[in-house]
């Protein structure tokens, strides 16, 4: 083999050298503006140096690669700090609900205050004025007791009995 055979590589040694396919080396040829060549029998080869540029594109697209995986898995939240983050709007929500239901029921409650002191004021009148009523009743009972130990006489005039001991006072 001459020099320059041995300075000439095939597409199926740059894939096994890059560890590409056909379309890969399609696109680090366009990136590094490498244009493979023919030889006399027309096949297409590549110098060392060449391939020297392709490997270099391959491994500068490979970087990037990995920083841009490295960007998409700094710049994704980890899954606790989205569960403390939804943790703590539940908890503001509950919070806002809490409070607004708290002011609500506090509004409508506002003269409920005032109804009970006036309930219990009506109550204790109620008692005060059963408590007269059979005061009454037992004044009545009595009166008319009275009334009855009169016996009529003659023109108008009553005559008194013996009032019964066993009148309930």
């Amino acid at each position: 083999m001459n020099s320059s055979q041995q300075k000439m590589l095939l597409p199926d040694d740059v894939k096994k050298l890059l560890n590409v396919d056909n379309r890969e080396i399609v696109e680090l040829c366009k990136k590094t503006s490498v244009n493979p060549r023919r030889n006399s029998d027309g096949k297409i080869y590549f110098s060392i140096e060449e391939v020297k540029k392709l490997k270099n594109a391959k491994s500068s697209v490979i970087n990037k690669m990995t920083d841009k995986k490295a960007l998409s898995v700094i710049s994704k939240p980890n899954s606790q700090a989205v569960v403390n983050n939804l943790l703590d709007t539940l908890n503001q929500m509950e919070s806002n609900i809490i409070t607004s239901t708290t002011k609500l029921i506090d509004e409508k409650l506002e003269g409920m205050d005032d109804v009970v002191l006036e309930l219990v004021r009506c109550k204790t009148e109620n008692e005060n004025l059963k408590n007269k009523v059979n005061e009454l009743n037992k004044e009545n009972f009595k009166l008319k007791n009275i009334l009855n130990s009169f016996k009529p006489l003659v023109a108008g005039f009553y005559i008194k009995k013996e009032e019964e001991n066993n009148i309930l006072l």
